[in-house]
């Protein structure tokens, strides 16, 4: 998306200050908008959809992932409604530069801020954002207790993980 953006806005600027038509510049415009709808929708793009309904628990699922969905049509609202006057304030391509600058933020913000809900269950999600900043410290505490617990490690603690103050069972007794 980054690259795409970035490629976007260069293009997009060369055409805006270009006295003739630039046809290269044109076709790779084109391209980088075909690049950015193709990375947006296999990375930033599903995030509001697949990540809320991920990370809250289940009392708390319904309200969570209704605020990501609201939030999520009000900003593309903001960006649809706005975007006029940002380009003719900043030029085109500026724009799509600024859009550049807040995709590397988005980028830095999840990989640095939220964990993989990949293979985890609830309990474990609970308790990775309990942990803000240090969620990849608790991430490998949670997989060396999970393999202590499945029998693989030294120990038997009764299908129980405990990490400082949290507790839990393994599975999911409905309690």
């Amino acid at each position: 998306m980054i690259v795409s953006l970035a490629t976007l806005g260069t293009c997009l600027t060369i055409i805006d200050r270009s006295e003739k038509k630039v046809i290269w510049a044109v076709a790779l415009a084109i391209a980088s908008v075909l690049s950015f709808v193709a990375s947006f929708s296999m990375g930033l793009g599903p995030i509001a959809w697949v990540y809320s309904s991920e990370i809250f628990p289940l009392r708390l699922r319904a309200q969570g992932t209704s605020m990501g969905t609201a939030m999520n049509h009000l900003m593309s609202g903001v960006i649809s409604m706005s975007f006029l006057s940002l380009y003719k304030a900043i030029t085109i391509g500026g724009a799509f530069f600024l859009f550049m600058g807040v995709a590397i933020v988005s980028w830095v913000f999840f990989y640095t801020l939220l964990p993989e809900t990949q293979g985890r269950t609830l309990e474990e999600m609970q308790v990775l954002f309990g942990t803000f900043f240090k969620w990849r410290s608790t991430m490998r505490e949670l997989e060396k207790n999970k393999h202590v617990s499945n029998g693989q490690g030294t120990g038997n603690n009764g299908g129980q993980v405990q990490l400082g103050h949290y507790q839990w069972l393994e599975e999911f007794s409905g309690g």
